[in-house]
């Protein structure tokens, strides 16, 4: 019986460790890819892609950088959406640019050069993998636990 209780204890450690350090390493971003921070060829498909092909998390850093005459500015929703160039703090024109994500707020971003907004050189960064689907990764959070917790209850009644 104490040897089931300690091996109870350490699968239930390894589950706490390998949740936290599952969201403990940081990954930097190079907005756009290949393609950097430029007017995309596709027009605003093209940073709608390549974020949604990354799974940005807490801690993880969005470089911009570019080659021409280009800035950055994070902004509202709504002045992303009509690419308005309201800034919220501001416009950054050292190249690059980097930004922290801190909170798994969804961020935008815009060029507040020329029409270049209008042409598509704009980004949305979500936070989470799932961020793009219609899941959200509180449900699976909450599976993993209640799988876990099944798991842990099974060894111990049998």
């Amino acid at each position: 019986m104490a040897s089931r209780v300690g091996l109870i204890g350490t699968i239930g450690c390894l589950i706490v460790m390998v949740a936290l350090l599952n969201g403990a390493s940081a990954e930097t971003y190079n907005v756009g890819g290949d393609m950097d921070w430029s007017e995309p060829p596709l027009g605003e498909i093209s940073y709608r892609s390549w974020a949604a092909r990354n799974a940005f998390e807490i801690g993880d850093v969005i470089v911009f950088k570019w080659n021409g005459t280009h800035n950055v500015a994070e902004v509202t929703k709504e002045n992303y959406d009509s690419c308005t160039d309201t800034a919220i703090g501001t416009v950054q024109t050292a190249n690059p640019t980097n930004f922290t994500l801190t909170s798994n707020a969804t961020r935008y971003f815009i060029c507040t050069i020329s029409n270049h907004c209008e042409r598509g050189q704009k980004v949305t960064i979500g936070i989470g993998s799932d961020f793009w689907s219609s899941a959200s990764s509180l449900k699976y959070g909450v599976l993993s636990a209640v799988l876990s917790t099944i798991a842990i209850s099974f060894l111990t009644f049998f």
